[in-house]
């Protein structure tokens, strides 16, 4: 435990004595001081489809984040996906990755796929898009949490998708490995894998 040194004077009730200076440590919890380090640099991004710009001047990087604090300000103080407008976005991915197949880091990549009905978007999008972000943040992936690069979430009007992305469709024993851990986190139907590139 960190103490701190608190320099008090108090003056006795008899102006004639000299005046007493006392020291009194206080104890502070170092614990209100700091923050819990994340094992990656994460990035939000958000896309918002404007038919009159680029698909690229579309994407705009929100913030980015390497402490769990940090991380539950940012997710406490921006739009649950369900209120989003169709058309828009939200990516979360390792600093330095952009959330694009072009990407170095995404090209040879594969994903895991939930898609949704328009009707579980009020029963099932936010609560599937929390526990798919705690499973990226919290390196739920054991030791494949490096095989992944981010996730997507995709409102749109005809149901909604949320997408973990994977570095190397090659790599069967890690795809497998995500896979059955984000089904389980879900407590959720298979997700559904698109291993080859031509499937994205």
């Amino acid at each position: 435990m960190a103490t701190a040194l608190v320099a008090s004077t108090s003056v006795p009730a008899n102006p004639e004595k000299e005046k007493c200076e006392t020291t009194v440590q206080k104890v502070v919890n170092p614990e209100a001081y700091i923050k819990h380090p994340l094992q990656n640099k994460w990035a939000l991004w958000f896309f918002k489809n404007d038919k009159s710009k680029t698909w690229q001047a579309n994407l705009r990087l929100i913030s980015k984040f390497d402490t769990v604090e940090d991380f539950w300000a940012l997710y406490n103080h921006i739009q649950l996906s369900s209120n989003l407008m169709s058309g828009c976005d939200y990516s979360l991915f390792k600093d330095g990755i952009e959330p694009m197949w072009e990407d170095e880091r995404n090209r040879r990549g594969g994903r895991w796929l939930i898609t949704l009905s328009k009707q579980q978007r009020k029963s099932d999008l936010d609560r599937f898009w929390l526990e798919t972000l705690l499973c990226l943040v919290g390196e739920a992936f054991d030791d494949y949490s490096d095989d992944v690069c981010g996730a997507v979430i995709n409102v749109r009007a005809k149901g909604d998708k949320i997408a973990i992305w994977t570095t190397d469709y090659e790599n069967k024993e890690a795809i497998t490995h995500i896979g059955r851990v984000y089904k389980e986190r879900l407590g959720a139907p298979q997700p559904r894998t698109s291993l080859l590139p031509e499937d994205r």
